[in-house]
């Protein structure tokens, strides 16, 4: 099947942007732009957005509903994607995220963390798992974040039990800066934590923050890795899937 050649280029084009802006936040922050990958994030978009996507180089793939991921995934199972959960995640879902997601994001909590341990290996798979960490300014130790994440505090215990599955592996952490105040400042403090998880996991290297609108200030921050809908896909459309 031939894609739409006008998606194509508007994407493309989207594709061109987004890397020009990485590359000069990179270059601000005295990083080099390979340090940096980019998930591009397809909520709401068909599968058809997700082939255009892999045929101009990217094949790392976001989504943050299952509902909505795993038929995209299956429609799209001849392309070598990594595909990354980004959404909170029910523990019910833990079975049918572990079936095709190569790195959850989004791990905030012991008991998933085990659901989706116990998940892969009954598939005979391994996932990469990410702490997310609440920064939020509410945030507290013992309570999850309302949009996800643990407190700070609480994320190297969480690290250690994600690291004592076997059937998972303990890639770094994940943040979501928060709605009000400045993400510098927020993405300091995910880095201190990501800094703290590596001191004693070495090869816990994953920062996924930054999302279109403060990917500069996630840059600047340490990120390794962004999550790009809109400024690759443009606003988004109805819901599919």
């Amino acid at each position: 099947m031939s894609h739409d050649p006008a998606r194509v280029e508007r994407i493309k084009a989207n594709l061109a942007a987004a890397r020009t802006r990485i590359e000069e936040a990179c270059h601000k922050a005295d990083r080099n732009p390979s340090e940096v990958s980019l998930i591009a994030v397809t909520k709401t978009r068909p599968a058809e957005d997700v082939r255009i996507l892999a045929s101009l180089g990217v094949t790392d793939v976001g989504e943050n509903r299952d509902q909505e991921a795993a038929p995209k995934a299956a429609a799209t199972a001849d392309l070598d994607l990594t595909w990354h959960f980004v959404g909170q995640l029910q523990t019910n879902k833990a079975k049918s995220v572990a079936s095709y997601a190569d790195v959850v994001h989004s791990v905030d909590r012991d008991r998933l963390a085990r659901a989706l341990g116990d998940r892969a290996a009954s598939a005979g798979r391994r996932l990469t798992c990410l702490v997310q960490v609440d920064l939020d300014d509410g945030s507290q130790a013992g309570v999850l974040g309302p949009r996800g994440g643990v407190d700070p505090a609480d994320a190297l215990d969480l690290a250690a039990r994600i690291d004592e599955h076997d059937a998972l592996t303990l890639g770094g952490v994940m943040a979501v800066a928060p709605r009000e105040g400045d993400p510098h400042e927020a993405f300091g403090r995910l880095y201190e934590v990501a800094c703290r998880i590596r001191d004693r996991y070495p090869l816990a290297t994953v920062i996924s923050a930054g999302m279109s609108g403060d990917l500069e200030a996630a840059i600047e921050r340490g990120a390794t890795h962004l999550r790009l809908g809109t400024a690759l896909l443009g606003d988004r459309g109805p819901i599919v899937g």
